[in-house]
């Protein structure tokens, strides 16, 4: 809303009006209201108002007025009109001296003229202003959410708002990433990366209190050195992205109804950015139910198989294997950053979002293909990986995914299972499911926190299906049972004794030194084994019983078969 000071002076009612200074700035200023003062001014008069004055109270004082004059002009007021004939008969050359050192536009009206109709006039000449540009604003939105149910995009948006104001225009999502831009040359798009990664968690520096009721949604920031404005695109209160306007040298700041044009442009923006994410959920979702397919092999033909990948952007035809993470301690870090979020579901969601973005990331630091999909606290890779080099692809990437995790989330803990190397093509289930026996096996024999291969795990997989032999079981449980409940009852640890016995080679005082024990403990705890389970630790065969005994065992099968030979 607003009006020239030109137009102003050349209303009917102002015919009579003689300018005294300020009459090259009449083009320029701006009259977006109108009122009559009188002194004191103190804070009655607004930026940018018409000021009709009678000059009462300033009697024939020069003095006075002056200071009148100048309160009015330090109020950011556009024009200030005196009446003059009763209170105020002449002008004083002090006043119009100060006006014209200002630029400020000082005129006399005399007395006759009704200040009334001087209102009238210029409340009819700015309601018709605003109307007209109210029925603007409304064909812009209109146009601007047309563009995007149309398909248009962040880069439509931008580029509208662009021919509108004339400035280089940009809307970034809330990670700074750029979605559409016009008119921005590289070197403002360098200033708006600088920027995002120093300081968009900054609080807000900005000054509502001084902006135009029009402008408190619009940030005026620094982006390196260069002057823009900032306005947040937002959607059901979650913030979305930002619109950018670079102001320049000729064009400083923006007018009310381009202010107007920024508020329609990011409520379209937001409308983009919930059709983009709508198209973008649906996408991940039929990609993470493919990739779960061919992971658990419900998709048994090739030609099939091949099919649906290439319309999701997957080439199957190449190598790959198959890792899965396990994230042991989500958790314990929740526990941590809870205050800046809900729930732990609402903290989940986030950072599951930002690790597989790391992952992707990762896969094309090391230039491979990845097919990546979440469930729970596990992720599932499958990575593109060279036979010859398989290994070397798999841990350079899974170095570089640790390294940004840890960075990401600092404390957590990871677990990794690693299908065999050369599984070749075609088979993501087989190379699924030596990833999980690798990872369950890793986890079962040396806790969390440990990269295994499928490869390296041949001892414990035949263990565990000796372990799953009833009569291997009966004779496990029946060697191993003895000590168990001696354990329970004593806190002794003797199968954790035994076991480091034989790794030493049955040195007693290796072991001794290695369980920090003296050489007759030592002995004593030797000698109770033996009684317990009524075998000799000198015989290599009862020796070798008992070692696969607690081997087996550990593999998990104590809960079950423990109470039922014991108890």
């Amino acid at each position: 809303m607003g009006m020239s000071a030109a137009k102003v002076i050349n209303l009917p009612t102002m015919q009579e009006a003689k300018i005294l200074a300020g009459k090259e700035e009449l083009a320029e200023k701006k009259v977006e209201w109108v009122s009559v003062i009188e002194t004191p001014v103190e804070n009655f008069v607004r930026k940018n108002e018409f000021v009709l004055s009678t000059g009462i109270g300033c009697g024939h004082n020069e003095e006075i007025l002056l200071e009148f004059v100048k309160e009015v002009y330090e109020s950011g007021a556009s024009i200030l009109a005196l009446a003059t004939g009763r209170h105020i008969y002449d002008i004083p050359n002090s006043v119009v001296q100060f006006a014209e050192k200002k630029n400020f536009v000082v005129v006399e009206l005399p007395w006759e003229v009704r200040f009334a109709e001087v209102i009238q006039n210029c409340m009819d000449c700015l309601n018709q202003n605003q109307q007209e540009e109210l029925k603007r604003s409304e064909e812009l939105q209109q146009q601007l959410l047309q563009l995007v149910l149309l398909g248009g995009d962040c880069s439509d948006i931008a580029r509208f708002v662009q021919k509108e104001i004339g400035l280089p225009v940009l809307v970034a999502d809330q990670k700074g990433k750029i979605k559409g831009k016009a008119k921005c040359s590289q070197e403002l798009l360098d200033k708006w990366d600088k920027y995002f990664q120093k300081s968009f968690s900054e609080p807000s520096k900005s000054d509502d209190q001084q902006l135009h009721p029009l402008q408190k949604k619009v940030e005026e920031v620094v982006i390196e050195n260069t002057r823009a404005l900032k306005v947040k695109i937002q959607s059901s209160d979650t913030n979305q992205g930002w619109l950018i306007v670079f102001l320049s040298k000729e064009k400083k700041e923006l007018k009310d109804f381009e202010i107007n044009i920024l508020e329609h442009a990011v409520t379209a923006a937001a409308l983009a950015f919930l059709k983009d994410n709508a198209i973008e959920e649906t996408e991940m979702r039929l990609k993470d139910d493919f990739i779960w397919s061919i992971a658990n092999g419900e998709i048994p033909s090739k030609e099939r198989m091949l099919s649906r990948g290439k319309m999701l952007g997957f080439n199957l035809s190449l190598p790959y294997v198959c890792v899965i993470g396990q994230l042991e301690n989500l958790k314990e870090l929740f526990k941590k950053t809870k205050k800046e979020f809900s729930s732990y579901v609402h903290w989940f969601e986030s950072m599951i979002y930002y690790v597989e973005e790391e992952i992707v990331y990762a896969g094309e630091m090391v230039e491979r293909r990845i097919l990546t999909t979440v469930e729970q606290d596990q992720v599932v890779i499958f990575l593109e990986a060279e036979h010859e080099k398989s290994s070397q692809t798999v841990n350079q990437f899974l170095d570089l995914v640790e390294r940004r995790l840890k960075k990401l989330l600092p404390g957590v803990m990871l677990s990794w299972g690693i299908g065999q190397d050369h599984d070749g093509v075609f088979v993501f289930h087989k190379s699924y499911e030596k990833a999980k026996v690798a990872l369950d096996l890793g986890r079962r024999q040396k806790g969390a926190g440990y990269r295994v291969n499928y490869e390296d795990t041949k001892v414990n997989r035949l263990l565990q299906r000796l372990s799953e032999d009833t009569e291997v079981q009966e004779v496990t449980m029946t060697t191993i049972t003895p000590l168990l409940a001696y354990d329970e009852k004593r806190q002794m640890d003797l199968i954790g004794t035994f076991s480091a016995y034989h790794r030493n080679n049955g040195n007693v005082s290796q072991t001794a030194r290695q369980l920090n024990l003296h050489r007759q403990s030592l002995l004593y705890r030797l000698r109770k084994i033996e009684s317990l389970t009524d075998l000799s630790l000198v015989d290599p065969d009862d020796v070798f019983l008992l070692d696969l005994s607690i081997k087996i065992w550990s593999m998990g099968m104590q809960p079950a078969a423990y109470e039922t030979t014991y108890h």
